[in-house]
């Protein structure tokens, strides 16, 4: 699988020099920029500035408390960003209970995640064509915090002190309450590490929003699954089982695998007709020629086969031009 990896950083890091980031093979960085409803951060200027200038693929987070109003946080956040974002700029809301948790004191897990939704929607309706999505931990997806179809950023350290990015690619990609993050912060030692499960150039389409043909999660491939399973087969129309159908008393009209399993079924039978009428053909050509010394039985058989294949062709090609 494709990879890339970044970085993130915040007040808590120092001045950094971004084309070296580059030149050790870091693609994307991402900075804070704001947390509640008023708070930037001071240096997050110095950051973006300095990676958008290497030539990273960037983007910015805020800090959520979802005990706050979601679209005062928004604004603050807008606010702060303004400046910087630009077409293939990444948005991502921080959502994570705090140590002493504060910023989710006196809110329901479903009051969290219309927070997040609220918060996500405000933004994305503020930088339209832009990528917005969320971080957050693996207590914050089973409590059901986060909003479902949003590009999930998620922090999880397998390996005590520092890791390196090589660990992390190596490493099965994490799937979290079944969801498939695309990018996985690995470490915070001695700087935050993520990787994303996208190439450097795949990873530029993205946040570009200008892919054409983007690796399916195992969110979508379940989606999917779950959709076919239901689904009726239509072709010119919705197709009613007929009454000789397996499952016709059961399924009024055809879902896609009954079509499908009714349609092998049939299919066998055909070839099976095929062959003992092959067998008898070959029987009577070995009974004419008895009867008629200058008859080749082969030859016999060639000509019906090739007779019957012409005919097959004819209904064919009428098939396929009738409008």
């Amino acid at each position: 699988m494709d990879t890339c990896r970044g970085v993130d950083v915040s007040v808590y890091q120092s001045a950094q020099n971004w084309t070296a980031r580059k030149d050790e093979g870091v693609v994307f960085a991402f900075v804070k920029a704001s947390e509640g409803e008023h708070t930037h951060d001071p240096r997050f200027a110095q950051h973006i500035t300095g990676a958008i200038a290497a030539g990273l693929v960037t983007g910015a987070y805020h800090f959520g408390w979802p005990n706050q109003n979601a679209r005062t946080e928004a604004a603050n956040y807008v606010a702060a960003v303004r400046p910087h974002a630009r077409p293939g700029f990444v948005h991502w809301l921080d959502l994570e209970r705090r140590s002493d948790g504060a910023n989710y004191a006196g809110v329901t897990a479903a009051g969290i995640k219309a927070y997040a939704t609220a918060w996500i929607t405000a933004v994305q309706a503020a930088f339209p064509g832009h990528r917005v999505g969320v971080y957050t931990s693996g207590s914050d997806l089973a409590a059901g915090h986060a909003p479902a179809g949003v590009p999930l950023w998620y922090p999880a350290y397998p390996w005590k002190g520092a890791a390196t990015y090589a660990q992390a690619e190596a490493h099965p990609r994490p799937a979290p309450s079944g969801r498939s993050p695309l990018f996985w912060q690995f470490t915070s030692t001695p700087l935050d590490r993520s990787i994303c499960y996208l190439g450097e150039s795949a990873l530029r389409a993205w946040a570009a929003g200008t892919e054409t043909d983007m690796p399916l999660t195992a969110d979508e491939i379940a989606k999917i699954a779950t959709a076919s399973a239901k689904a009726v087969l239509t072709m010119d129309g919705v197709i009613a089982a007929p009454a000789d159908a397996s499952d016709a008393k059961t399924n009024k009209y055809w879902a896609l695998q009954s079509y499908i399993k009714d349609t092998n079924a049939r299919l066998r039978a055909v070839q099976a007709t095929e062959a003992a009428q092959a067998a008898v053909i070959a029987q009577l050509a070995s009974a004419i020629a008895k009867f008629d010394q200058n008859i080749d039985p082969a030859a016999l058989v060639a000509s019906i086969t090739a007779a019957i294949e012409t005919a097959v062709s004819k209904v064919v090609v009428h098939l396929d031009t009738t409008p």
